[in-house]
């Protein structure tokens, strides 16, 4: 199973070193690396150009943020499957493609746990999200996988189509919304940590993030679940993000 894997980024210089040897690493050999790049300006370009191009496609071009450069990935992966590596994110160790084409060999959607870390050099845990089995109720109970650990099979990507540019960070949870619930693809949990993700991200800056995000995501549900004007996963989405701080304080304090 060939595995596309969409990277965007701009002005990543600091980071993407990190995100490209992850991928280099990764045992499974058949794989590809879409990389969309919005014009940088910095040494993004050149440290992209230095990597092994035999299983990258590199486009850079100005774009409209994220969402619209995801958009033009989606257009050039020619893999069986796909997932998105930020380019602030990296694999979390050699095995983590190989266990997702085991997973979506029998399966729609793969999605597996993720660690917040401080920096990809010390690797200090900040939180850890632990991926788990979609419920009855799924989005409307406050469920949603982590978006850097969500695989789907080409069939779910053409299905699902574009990332809504009208979300200005939770187009992601768009997306995964309307690929499960929607139209119904079944998922499977990996067991295992897929994605070390730089904290500090669009959506984890700091309270005003996390509440836009929840905003957003509301709306979401509004739009494609009918949910009222405030609905239950309000509270429980949030809710399940603390309980992770809480089980590392635990790991912490051990």
């Amino acid at each position: 199973m060939k595995i596309s894997v969409l990277t965007v980024c701009r002005n990543a210089a600091g980071t993407i070193g990190h995100t490209l040897d992850s991928f280099f690493a990764q045992e499974h050999e058949d794989k590809e690396l879409i990389v969309v790049d919005g014009a940088s300006t910095d040494e993004t370009l050149s440290i992209i150009r230095s990597y092994p191009q035999e299983q990258m496609v590199v486009v850079s071009e100005p774009d409209r943020g994220m969402y619209d450069a995801l958009n033009k990935a989606l257009g050039l992966f020619s893999g069986d499957a796909v997932g998105v590596l930020n380019s602030d994110d990296a694999y979390h160790d050699a095995s983590v493609l190989g266990r997702l084409a085991t997973a979506l060999a029998t399966s729609d959607i793969a999605i597996g746990h993720l660690d917040f870390v401080k920096d990809h050099e010390s690797k200090a845990l900040v939180r850890r999200w632990t991926a788990t089995p979609r419920p009855p109720r799924g989005f409307r109970s406050g469920w949603m996988p982590a978006h850097p650990t969500f695989y789907v099979r080409r069939g779910v990507a053409e299905q699902v189509g574009a990332f809504d540019l009208s979300f200005a960070i939770a187009s992601d949870y768009d997306w995964m919304l309307r690929a499960t619930e929607l139209f119904g693809f079944g998922s499977v949990v990996v067991d295992h940590i897929l994605v070390d993700m730089m904290h500090g991200g669009a959506s984890t800056r700091g309270l005003t993030s996390y509440i836009s995000h929840n905003i957003e995501s509301l709306y979401s549900r509004r739009r494609w679940l009918n949910s009222g004007i405030v609905d239950f996963a309000v509270f429980s989405k949030p809710a399940r993000k603390l309980s992770q701080f809480f089980v590392v304080g635990l790991q912490n304090r051990n």
